[in-house]
């Protein structure tokens, strides 16, 4: 029987430093194999991973064209909150929903929406 472990979400950038230097020193990512030769790094934080890339010439790419948001389940969501929402651009502030989630969203600097959520009751 097949199982799906987890998503492993790749975000284009024509700015890989800038998107390096914002998922390392304001969301507190650490960031491996990062190379300018492959163009790209992995950004990993607890149990999150994102793959920051320099799109492919084939892609076509004039900028994030992502019509989601990557959404970040999470503990200590309001931590989080305080730790970013002076050094950011905010979507949307800290929030308690009626589907049972505590959450914020976030742009970061391509303008992706990353969006925070903590469970606080079963619905």
């Amino acid at each position: 029987m097949s199982k799906m472990l987890s998503i492993f979400p790749t975000l284009y950038t024509q700015q890989l430093e800038e998107t390096v230097h914002y998922y390392r020193d304001v969301l507190g990512f650490v960031i491996d194999d990062h190379t300018e030769e492959w163009g790209s790094c992995f950004a990993r934080r607890d149990g999150v991973e994102l793959m920051l890339a320099l799109p492919n010439e084939h892609i076509g790419f004039d900028g994030p064209s992502f019509t989601g948001s990557i959404y970040i389940r999470c503990t200590g969501v309001v931590e989080l909150w305080e730790a970013y929402r002076k050094k950011v651009k905010v979507a949307y502030s800290i929030e308690d929903f009626d589907y049972g989630m505590r959450e914020f969203a976030i742009y970061d600097n391509n303008g992706y929406m990353l969006q925070f959520g903590e469970i606080i009751s079963e619905v």
